[in-house]
């Protein structure tokens, strides 16, 4: 779900100097800027670790410590072979009724350095160990003895109950891949779809970077990767991301679905209610790192920094470049309904606000009869509006109206009360299924704040939904908080019989407060033109989601393969129609795995080439290669939602209570984007979108060929016919109250044709 394609936009003058650039002094600054925002990151959170106790070593280890010098040192014991003794002498003399006080300093600060260098030598060691990828290159099911010494050194250097960002300062910094084998990867992927003469001028284009451009780009690459922890995360989050002028809305954001066939209730102010009360439980568990850090196969910790700007956050427009503003702490969300916006504290001085009385200040929202001013109720339609357009407004809106403005984007998130149902219905199913998709991802146009890092939506009917904004973090990120939310307000909190929260509601608490916008004259016009923008860029986006139930993973892993894989290679049937045999289906699956394990491994094609570009632009260097790569317009995108807390749903005795995943705009404008998800064993569902104003994609043809495709791969790993048709169908929801009946679960770049697992 990345906006690759338009790190094209990055194009600074260009000269022909070939590989005689001097060393350029904006790229060696822009370098060390990456790696003084890095340490200021490590060292914003290093405090923090230290009071929670995140490493290796509890900071109750250091008391430990501390008192076995001291009970030695009584023993007439030391232990520190007469460094005590030194640093005792080094102290400033007291007098003799003091003697004794600086002998338990110098104990002290003897314990300190012992216990710092234990704690670096495990950082270190760590570090290390988590360097070896070895274990990635094994059969599944299989595991050699050396990878299973590597993960019993691992376990035990990585000390027991991690926290979420136990692992940060232990993990390896990302590897440089070779140049060369990076040029060969990317030759070898794009052959298959390149004519001979094509192929041919691409090979004689990559020998000249090759020869001419690639030792001193990759020379800048390699001096970042030791002074920044990552030599490409930043320059994707700025060129990527923050720098691209084009619209939020589909171009970047995207979506997340509520559970597929059921509601837990009707009630939209309690659904809100319950809904926002789990989302800031989430927002506490994550200031106390109580978040478990995310296991590459229950093996190897990941990078958890994404996480910090969940909540509090807002990407903040400029004329040529975005920032990402996220406050430390938010005791509100903003409130959208009927074109009118809202202030509702969440807290009251006794702590978060029950979900009872979250619901009580929604419905009096959704009771207030006053009508929106004049232009407040299109007003949001500026932050789909393009970046530099919004920019410039946003300066006259602040001087205007700056307190209300900072509600908005000071806000933990944003809530949007939808005015109209969404989800399945029974009279058209499929074209109901694909407007609740449409809504999520676009709405109106002027009924989400796109500059949010995530909108929570609640349509009429109860149901839910998420509108996430894309540059703070990746899907998984915000896909693991809404597990936590749908599991928690379904299976913990729970509703009343009536379809209520559950508690009392708090007469003492104030209304809702309304904001009010002092629009000035001049910004009117401006309204009028995001709002005609959003509603055509809204209006060409074709949706289209269906649920796959005639077999699922549990049928996949029945035929020995990656069930990501397989989906991939059946998207590319799909979208290029051709057919395959068995044994050369297999065999691109395995190449599948082989590409994605060397990614996992840092050794990936898409961001090394993106990074040699970009220092490329810095440099002023023209690189008809590097040109060429970037300037590729992929047809197809593609990308999996993870389950990544599968613990929160009983998906044997109750699989309709799981997430359908989400989607995301297409990546081209005669190109497709689609997602994915696992649900349970026996069901996938897809996500497609593409523009309707293309001759050359129709985003329900596609699911067509999508669907045809599975069956046909079926066929080849089963003797006899398709599988018989088994699916429940594209039905009604179920919007009565069975979560009465469950038990409580107390757990808790887009790429050409390819998966964006980089």
């Amino acid at each position: 779900m990345a906006e690759a394609h338009q790190a094209v936009g990055f194009r600074p003058s260009l000269t022909s100097d070939g590989a005689e650039v001097e060393l350029s002094a904006p790229v060696l600054q822009e370098i060390y800027l990456s790696g003084l925002r890095s340490w200021k990151r490590h060292l914003a959170r290093f405090w923090n670790d230290f009071l929670t106790g995140v490493f290796p070593a509890s900071p109750l280890s250091w008391l430990f410590l501390f008192s076995a010098i001291q009970l030695a040192w009584f023993l007439q014991l030391d232990p520190s072979l007469g460094l005590m003794e030194k640093i005792k002498e080094s102290l400033p003399d007291w007098g003799g009724q003091h003697h004794r006080l600086r002998g338990v300093l110098a104990a002290a600060l003897f314990a300190s350095c012992l216990w710092g260098a234990l704690i670096f030598t495990l950082h270190v060691a760590l570090r290390l160990l988590l360097s070896y990828h070895g274990w990635l290159l094994e059969p599944h099911g299989a595991m050699s003895s050396p990878t299973k010494t590597w993960l019993a050194l691992v376990r035990i250097f990585s000390g027991r109950n991690p926290m979420l960002f136990s692992y940060q300062r232990s993990l390896p910094r990302q590897p440089v891949p070779s140049v060369q084998d990076t040029v060969r990867k990317y030759l070898e992927s794009v052959r298959p779809i390149l004519s001979d003469e094509d192929f041919d001028l691409t090979s004689a284009l990559a020998q000249e970077f090759l020869r001419l451009q690639a030792s001193l780009l990759q020379w800048y690459l390699r001096l970042k990767s030791w002074w920044a922890s990552n030599y490409v995360s930043d320059w994707w989050e700025e060129f990527v991301y923050l720098r691209s002028r084009h619209s939020l809305m589909v171009n970047s954001n995207y979506y997340m679905m509520d559970f597929l066939y059921v509601t837990p209730t009707p009630v939209q102010a309690a659904r809100a209610g319950n809904a926002v009360h789990a989302l800031l439980l989430y927002r506490h568990r994550l200031n106390r790192q109580e978040i478990l850090p995310t296991l590459l196969m229950g093996m190897r910790p990941l990078c958890s920094a994404q996480y910090e700007k969940i909540f509090n956050t807002t990407r903040i427009p400029g004329i040529q470049k975005d920032h990402i503003r996220h406050l430390r702490d938010s005791r509100h969300v903003a409130v959208f309904h009927r074109g009118r916006f809202y202030r509702v504290g969440t807290h009251s001085q006794s702590g978060l606000l029950s979900p009872r009385a979250l619901e009580q200040q929604f419905q009096r929202i959704l009771d207030d009869p006053s009508p929106a001013c004049p232009q407040e109720e299109h007003l949001a339609a500026l932050t789909a509006a393009p970046r530099d357009v919004w920019a410039q407004v946003r300066s006259s809106l602040k001087t205007q109206a700056e307190d209300t403005l900072e509600a908005v984007e000071g806000a933990a998130f944003f809530v949007s009360l939808d005015s109209e149902p969404a989800g399945l219905t029974r009279e058209d199913p499929a074209a109901t299924l694909d407007a609740y998709a449409h809504a999520l991802l676009a709405g109106r146009g002027h009924d989400r704040w796109f500059d949010k890092s995530f909108t929570l939506i609640v349509f009429s009917n109860g149901k839910l939904g998420l509108s996430v904004e894309h540059s703070w973090a990746d899907c998984p990120i915000s896909g693991h908080m809404w597990e936590f939310t749908l599991a928690t307000e379904c299976f913990q909190l729970g509703y009343s019989a009536d379809g209520h929260c559950k508690g009392h509601p708090d007469p003492s608490l104030p209304q809702p407060q309304r904001l009010h916008w002092d629009l000035p004259e001049k910004i009117h016009l401006s309204i009028s033109l995001a709002l005609r923008g959003a509603k055509t860029l809204s209006g060409n986006v074709d949706c289209h989601v269906f649920p796959f139930s005639h077999f699922g993973k549990s049928f996949i892993k029945r035929c020995h393969l990656s069930s990501d894989s397989f989906i991939q290679m059946a998207l590319q049937l799909a979208h290029f129609r051709e057919p395959q045999r068995r044994a050369m289906f297999r065999l691109a699956v395995e190449k599948h795995q082989a590409l994605l394990k060397a990614a996992m491994s840092g050794q990936g094609v898409d961001r090394h080439l993106f990074a040699l570009y970009i220092v490329s632009q810095f440099l002023h260097l023209q690189s008809p290669f590097l040109d060429q790569v970037h300037s590729e317009q992929w047809q197809l995108a593609t990308s999996q939602i993870p389950v990544q807390q599968i613990h929160l749903f009983d998906v044997h005795n109750y699989p309709d209570y799981v997430s359908s995943g989400g989607g995301f705009g297409p990546a081209d404008d005669h190109g497709y984007g689609v997602s994915y998800i696992f649900m349970g064993d026996d069901t996938i569902t897809f996500h497609i979108s593409s523009k309707k104003s293309s001759t050359k994609t129709d985003s329900h043809r596609l699911g067509q060929h999508i669907e045809d495709a599975l069956l046909d791969v079926a066929c080849l790993f089963q003797e006899g016919p398709r599988p018989k048709l088994r699916c429940r169908g594209l039905q009604e929801e179920d919007s009565g109250h069975r979560h009465g009946s469950l038990s409580c679960h107390t757990g808790g770049s887009r790429a050409p044709t390819k998966s964006t697992n980089l």
